[in-house]
């Protein structure tokens, strides 16, 4: 593990403890179980990011530490997840959705963030798994959209989602489900922010 900082194998064990823990059915369980088996081996790319080198949008400024404080996470596994990422965070940059938003809100351009801590451009630089997080202030619907690779998320807040047609579900803090690959999916922050981690296994 020699290319990979304490602080960020700290953030990846305390994922694959909740995501492990949270994945239902099996196609999620074994999406995850391969994406972490990948995740044991860094790569030999850049795998940190010095912390004068992240970027925060406003939306972040106003509501992530919020919804992110391992306070309000009284299951241990989410809680280490939240501190881990706390930890990573300021070396994070956070970017807007790029390309069309079919279906999104008004709220959406200056609502939103996204970020990649493991993937192309993240602090690990890699093809095969990409781990981020997606933040929605109050009020704001993302667009629809699709990818092929397959998706599992974890939430650490509440907020709706659908994929596939379905109608809007809220998995609740600590909630996860699996996104097939190519599924259309969408999702919608009501009263309070919205938080959810993803992994995507693209390989």
């Amino acid at each position: 593990m020699q290319n990979r900082s304490a602080a960020l194998q700290a953030f990846v064990d305390a994922a694959e403890t909740a995501f492990r823990e949270r994945a239902r059915g099996d196609e999620s369980q074994r999406s995850v179980r391969c994406g972490f088996s990948a995740l044991r081996e860094p790569t030999d790319k850049p795998t940190s990011v010095p912390a004068s080198e992240g970027c925060r949008l406003p939306v972040c400024d106003e509501h992530l530490d919020q919804v992110i404080d391992p306070a309000h996470f009284p299951d241990g596994d989410l809680a280490a997840l939240a501190e881990t990422f706390r930890a990573l965070e300021p070396a994070l940059s956070w970017s807007k959705r790029k390309g069309t938003t079919p279906a999104a809100s008004d709220t959406f351009d200056q609502g939103h963030a996204n970020t990649l801590i493991i993937g192309p451009g993240g602090l690990e630089r890699r093809t095969d798994v990409w781990l981020g997080v997606s933040l929605l202030a109050p009020d704001v619907r993302y667009p629809d959209h699709t990818h092929p690779p397959e998706e599992t998320y974890l939430c650490m807040s509440r907020g709706e989602f659908t994929h596939g047609g379905s109608d809007w579900f809220e998995p609740g803090p600590g909630g996860s489900f699996y996104n097939s690959p190519g599924i259309m999916h969408a999702m919608r922050s009501g009263a309070e922010p919205l938080l959810a981690f993803w992994l995507l296994l693209a390989e």
